[in-house]
């Protein structure tokens, strides 16, 4: 059953597509939830639940803030994934933080100064 391998992947795309749609046409009325960027969807292979990273810019409490809005928002974004999805059952939705972006920022910055103190 090669087909079925994939589907967790195609049902994690077309949450991401739903979710980011949703984010982008401000359906998603919390203000808690300001400019998130969804940057991946994981579904599990029984496709019970899906991991939803988004990058959140700001402070700490700004991120904190939006997830809870976001997970507020779960049962919501779910309805309209029941729409998109030919699946019996749509995944339950956990967000979380992708801090891939932040990690990326903070080892370019040490290089820099590695290099200013080189050049010192």
């Amino acid at each position: 059953m090669k087909g079925s391998s994939r589907r967790p992947e195609q049902v994690a795309e077309t949450l991401r597509q739903v979710i980011t749609d949703a984010l982008l046409r401000g359906e998603v009325r919390d203000p808690r939830v300001g400019f998130v960027t969804v940057t991946a969807v994981l579904a599990t292979n029984d496709l019970s639940h899906a991991r939803v990273m988004v990058s959140v810019p700001g402070e700490e409490a700004d991120k904190t803030r939006a997830l809870e809005g976001l997970q507020s928002a779960a049962g919501f974004l779910r309805s309209r994934a029941a729409r998109a999805l030919t699946t019996r059952s749509v995944p339950e939705l956990h967000f979380e933080l992708d801090r891939g972006l932040e990690h990326a920022a903070r080892i370019s910055e040490l290089l820099n100064d590695i290099r200013r103190e080189g050049q010192d």
